[in-house]
């Protein structure tokens, strides 16, 4: 668990570098082009993945935001040869933007309900 932790953090890291720079095209695209190790979908794996990615938030120097953690966890979980997916919704009324992680349609790193919130604005 502790390498997961470790590997998080450095991801955290590594993002955080496109997100102070404004540069969310290449934040998508990292995401995105992140690599599937092989295509297994493991609840343990996921559960392991997630609560890494939440330790090393808690021990980040700043306050991570949605967009950060979800894309972190997004290619922890790739890594771990999950198949997941950074999803981005919006919502009108009053006007609210989030970021989650979904595997096989369900969310993983968030409330449940988080797709009946938001309309999905991208998947990557």
């Amino acid at each position: 668990m502790s390498f997961l932790v470790l590997r998080a953090y450095l991801k955290l890291i590594h993002l955080d570098f496109y997100l102070a720079r404004g540069n969310f095209g290449t934040l998508h695209d990292k995401v995105r082009m992140s690599p599937i190790r092989k295509a297994e979908t493991s609840p343990e794996a996921i559960r392991r993945a997630c609560t890494a990615v939440d330790i090393a938030c808690i021990w980040y120097w700043k306050e991570v935001l949605c967009l950060q953690r979800s894309a972190v966890t997004t290619c922890l979980l790739k890594q771990c040869g999950i198949r997941a997916q950074l999803v981005i919704g919006a919502q009108q009324m009053p006007f609210r933007a989030h970021a989650w992680v979904e595997v096989d349609g369900e969310v993983v790193n968030d409330k449940p309900y988080m797709k009946e919130m938001y309309a999905v604005l991208d998947r990557c």
